[in-house]
This record gives C-alpha cells, sequence and structure tokens, in this order.
C-alpha cells in the first residue's frame, strides 16, 4: 500500500487529532509573547475620576483585561500643575504605552511633555478652545486626540436655562478662575447672552481655592448679597468637591439659585447640572485608546464630541419656591426628587 491510500485508510477522527496537532506545533513554533500595554491615567480632580471608572469600563469590554493584557497607573492631583508634571514624567519614566489625561489643564501638560516622544495622549472633558491642544477637531495632530468638553457652547445654555428657571434675574454672579484655559471663550459668549438678556454678570475672578473661599467669605459679610443667582463656571475651581461646597454655603445663607456646572452639582445643591456624563466621556475616550493601541496614529483620529445630559433637582426648586414648566421637565434625562 502507498502512502497516498495508507492516508486514505486514516480513521476520521485521526484527521482531527492530527489537525490539532499541527495547529498545536505552528502555533506554538511562532508565538510571541502577548504585549501588557501600560496606560496612565491622571485625574486633575477628584470629581472626575468617574471617567477614569468609564474609561477601564469600556477597555474591559473592549478585550483589555487588567493584569493581563494591561495595567493601569492611576494618578489623582488635586489644583496642582506641578504635580500634573511630576505624574506625565513618571508615566514616561514607566515606559508607559498611553496616556490618558483629564480635565483640559492635566491635558495640556501632558501634551507638552510628551510631544517629542512616541507616546499618544487621549484627553477627556478637556476644552479645545483658546489653547493649543489641537489643530483641528477633524485632525488633532501630533500624538494626541480625545473627547472635548464643549465649554463655551454649554455655559451660554446652562444661562439659559438658570434665566428660565429663575426668570425675574438682573444679577448673575460669577466667580471663576481666571487662569484657566476653558474659561475665556465661556466668558465671552456668556457676556453676549447676558447682554442680549439684559442682565448684568457680577464677575469675580480668582486664581486658586483659597482666594474663592476668601472672596465668598467677604461677601457674606453683607447684609444682602444683591446677586439673584449664581451660574457655576467651567474650571476646576468651581467644579471641586471644595470649590462648590464653599460656592452652595454662601448662596444658602441667602437663598440664591445656582445653575450647576459638573452632574454631581444638582446633588449637592445646584438647580440642575447640564454636561456630558463622566463616565459615558471615559468609555468614549476608550474607543479612541482602542484604535491607538490597535495602530492607529493618535493624531489622525478624529476629536470626539459628546452630547450634555440635563439633570434636574426638583426638590432644590421647590425649596426655593421657583417654577419650573412641564417643557423644562420633559426635557430633563433625569429628576431629582
Amino acid at each position: 500500500m502507498n502512502h497516498k491510500n495508507q492516508f486514505k485508510s486514516m480513521h476520521p477522527n485521526l484527521y482531527f487529532i492530527l489537525f490539532i496537532i499541527i495547529n498545536i506545533l505552528i502555533s506554538g513554533c511562532g508565538a510571541k509573547k502577548s504585549k501588557i500595554y501600560n496606560v496612565g491615567i491622571l485625574s486633575g480632580e477628584k470629581t472626575f475620576n468617574k471617567i477614569a471608572d468609564g474609561f477601564i469600563n469600556k477597555m474591559t469590554a473592549l478585550g483589555y483585561a487588567e493584569g493581563k493584557n494591561i495595567k493601569y497607573n492611576f494618578q489623582v492631583a488635586d489644583f496642582d500643575s506641578n504635580t500634573y508634571g511630576h505624574i506625565v514624567n513618571t508615566f514616561i519614566t514607566e515606559k508607559t504605552d498611553l496616556i490618558l489625561a483629564f480635565p483640559t489643564e492635566p491635558a495640556l501638560i501632558a501634551k507638552e511633555i510628551t510631544s517629542n516622544l512616541n507616546i499618544p495622549v487621549v484627553f477627556a472633558m478637556s476644552g479645545i478652545e483658546s489653547n493649543n491642544l489641537i489643530e483641528s477637531i477633524s485632525h488633532p495632530g501630533g500624538n494626541i486626540t480625545g473627547v472635548r468638553f464643549p465649554g463655551p457652547e454649554l455655559t451660554v445654555r446652562r444661562f439659559d436655562i438658570l434665566i428660565e428657571l429663575v426668570p425675574q434675574t438682573k444679577k448673575v454672579y460669577l466667580i471663576y478662575d481666571q487662569n484657566y484655559p476653558n474659561t475665556i471663550m465661556a466668558l465671552e459668549g456668556l457676556r453676549i447672552a447676558a447682554s442680549s438678556s439684559g442682565i448684568r454678570l457680577v464677575e469675580d475672578p480668582v486664581s486658586s481655592l483659597k482666594e474663592l473661599k476668601d472672596k465668598l467669605t467677604k461677601r457674606s459679610t453683607s447684609d444682602k448679597a444683591d446677586i439673584d443667582a449664581i451660574l457655576i463656571m467651567p474650571d476646576i475651581l468651581n467644579n471641586s468637591i471644595d470649590g462648590f461646597e464653599a460656592i452652595v454655603k454662601f448662596a444658602n445663607k441667602y437663598k440664591i439659585p445656582i445653575g450647576g456646572g459638573m452632574d454631581f452639582t444638582a446633588d449637592l445643591g445646584a438647580l440642575f447640572s447640564f454636561v456630558p456624563d463622566n463616565f459615558e466621556q471615559g468609555e468614549l475616550a476608550a474607543l479612541l485608546a482602542n484604535k491607538i493601541l490597535t495602530g492607529t496614529p493618535a493624531g489622525t483620529i478624529m476629536v470626539t464630541t459628546p452630547s450634555a445630559k440635563l439633570r434636574i433637582n426638583y426638590k432644590v426648586i421647590q425649596n426655593l419656591n421657583l417654577n419650573i414648566s412641564e417643557g423644562l421637565l420633559s426635557r430633563a434625562d433625569e429628576i431629582i426628587r
């Protein structure tokens, strides 16, 4: 019997066994150790940490198992530019494959430090106006892409919602970080909107959390606040736990309604929040990171613009004896009762 006939006479199960053995041998000979990606995550303030949760959750769904093919180094540095830079340099020393940084200032620092290195940066909750974070939305350029924070347009829309809830408003108080990248463009749009509505903006620029608290304390010594409403601005000082609690304390003394910023502000005393969901921003950032880790240059990936969610605190509205239209209630993504 020749070899050809011998092969034909083999039992069908032997074909299957032979097939498996050959594939094992082939895969074993050509196998390489699977890569473990090192991802550094820099949060500029703890109130944004849900972005990291959403990012890791989505990365897991995309097949990145922590400890098997990906490792995370998650760092939080509240209000400290020097610490942001130190953390990014640590990521570089640790041969990080990708950096996720949020919000705007940490993202800008991560881009600056890594601009001449082969380390891609993905940003989230970051303003792209009045700074050099990207070249354009369609082509961010360099080593960066991410999920933008639509700060200027959202600030004007939050102003409109505040006036709809408090139509008798004549003076809106703004206390804001004058050095924060998102502030300039947000103020430009807001000043135009206020002027067209016949409303005066009472502006209090500050440079630190201490200065914010000091100015609010000084204003609290008056018998009257001489302010009809407060609008939270898109900076870290306003949207930190400590900063917002100081604003709420001041507002509660004079029963002043607050137009909120980040989603947590609606839980802690604002009439509403209108902002992209942090967890969902993290998920969107993960989709971009996956493209990068599978070979697409970061600078060629279009920046994502997330949609905002309206959360209304009906309990606070009632406590301040305000009226809310059915139309506004129907537009809410969530009503806190």
